[in-house]
């Protein structure tokens, strides 16, 4: 067996281990085995990487670089990453049992394009100019300060850095802790940062868990100027309520339960295709899964027999494989609650694919026939690879199925009407819309939700409202009238 590969915290531009040496594994998913060993950190190394961003943050000349300068380093780091990007996949795969194709292909490209993006969007943004009679006033968006970004494990690198790009172009620092089941590709990114001439306690890592550990000491600490976190809507409310203690802002992008509504007059290769993708990648571990599928009765059948014969095709094996599209849960203890649903399921419906796979594989599994009123498999968020499909008969029935969820993040409208999917668009209590097509981003579109799905939008002018204190300057140009 090979050695084991390790990963330390970042603090302060070096990689080191805890204060007490103490250490966890991770383990990869499909073989059930630890493949690397991480440093475990808490309290005294979350404190230790704040106090290296507070210092960098005011008195390093990370905020004080134009644009340009820190746009040149954070391009920088995205050729790196790029360059290393087979690590980076294998990293996530092996943290997360996501497909390699997914992991290499799609996460990195994405993540390395949130730097690049983001460096230019701060580089090109401009304020705002407000003339009056006797003054002009203009706007400023200085950096916030110092970061605390705790990402989720679904996506680790792609969501480290729709956390970590904006924060970094518009200059403030950061401490980053990933999840603690997928720890590897934070401390790559921090690691290939530094490489790029990132000045030392500008970006962070620090691994470990949340309650009374590393998560908890950075959401505590008054040191911190901004919250970001994407994760379960639980522990959402709870880093809300500790921030609340200091008035820090907090962008929280939590749970979904994604609603996709196929109308009769949709092109239904495109419906079952996008319907397939919505709820099936990254084995459902996605907050912006199509979880609920709402299915007009005139194609209800045809709809069905197609999604359920595409879903059993999908190839399930080692996410290492390129050839894998479907990978197994990200633990033991996610595998044994999507598990509970599916011993849920016969009971409120019937189980028309799908079901128990190897190891920790929960195979793709559809269910009809259930009672969106009281089923717990329509109102909870699984989180995995589970879609229940329910028939309608009107737009209307269909909306107010939709909107039948105590989340806001985002649905699915398929229909060839443009009319009606402009008017159901609207109607949909949902962050974002997505019609005829499903999770096409631009980083210039707010992203977020309402409800249990969170509070705030990021993305473009909105990261920058998040990430910055905006300023008015006011002058006088004209001689007071008091003078």
């Amino acid at each position: 067996m090979p050695a084991k590969s390790s990963f330390g915290h970042v603090i302060d531009g070096k990689e080191v281990d805890s204060d007490d040496g103490a250490t966890f594994d991770t383990v990869d998913p499909w073989t059930r085995e630890p493949w690397a060993e991480v440093a475990l950190g808490g309290a005294a190394e979350a404190d230790r990487a704040i106090v290296a961003a507070r210092h960098a943050f005011d008195e390093g000349p990370w905020p004080r670089m134009g644009f340009a300068e820190r746009g040149a380093i954070l391009h920088q780091l995205a050729d790196l990453m790029e360059e290393n990007s087979r690590e980076l996949g294998l990293a996530d795969s092996r943290d997360m049992g996501k497909p390699l194709a997914q992991s290499q292909g799609v996460d990195v490209v994405r993540a390395a394009h949130n730097f690049r993006f983001f460096a230019d969007h701060a580089r090109l943004s401009t304020g705002e100019q407000l003339p009056m009679p006797g003054h002009h006033i203009y706007t400023r968006y200085e950096p916030a300060g110092v970061v605390a970004a705790i990402a989720p494990w679904n996506f680790p690198l792609m969501l480290e850095t729709w956390k970590v790009a904006p924060a970094l172009a518009w200059g403030n620092t950061v401490v980053l802790k990933p999840a603690e089941d997928t720890p590897a590709s934070a401390t790559i990114l921090a690691r290939l940062a530094l490489e790029a001439g990132m000045p030392p306690g500008v970006l962070n890592v620090v691994h470990g868990y949340g309650p009374e550990s590393a998560g908890q000491a950075l959401t505590e600490n008054p040191a911190v100027d901004r919250i970001t976190f994407t994760g379960e809507s639980g522990t959402g409310k709870i880093i809300a309520c500790a921030a609340s203690q200091h008035l820090t802002p907090v962008s929280l992008e939590l749970g979904g339960k994604g609603a996709n509504i196929v109308f009769d007059d949709a092109d239904l290769d495109n419906a079952v295709d996008w319907a397939i993708r919505a709820i099936y990648t990254n084995a459902g571990q996605v907050c912006l899964a199509g979880s609920r599928l709402f299915v007009q009765r005139g194609i209800h059948d045809e709809f069905v027999s197609r999604f359920t014969a595409a879903a059993e095709a999908l190839v399930i094996g080692d996410p290492k494989d390129t050839a894998t599209q479907f990978g197994p849960l990200a633990s033991k203890q996610h595998f044994d609650k999507v598990s509970a649903y599916l011993d849920l399921a016969p009971s409120e419906g019937t189980v028309l694919t799908g079901g128990r796979g190897e190891g920790w594989v929960v195979r793709p599994t559809a269910v009809t026939g259930i009672d969106p009123a009281s089923s717990r498999l329509f109102r909870e968020e699984i989180f995995g690879p589970v879609v229940v499909i329910v028939p309608f008969d009107t737009e209307a029935e269909a909306v107010a199925l939709a909107n039948d969820t105590r989340y806001g993040l985002n649905a699915m409208v398929f229909s060839e009407n443009l009319s009606r999917a402009h008017r159901v668009a609207a109607a949909l209590d949902a962050g974002t819309v997505w019609v005829n097509c499903f999770f096409i981003r631009d980083l210039r579109a707010p992203f977020g939700g309402s409800g249990d799905s969170g509070i705030g939008r990021e993305g473009g002018n909105f990261s920058r409202e998040f990430f910055t204190e905006p300023k008015a300057v006011v002058m006088q140009i004209a001689p007071s009238a008091m003078d």
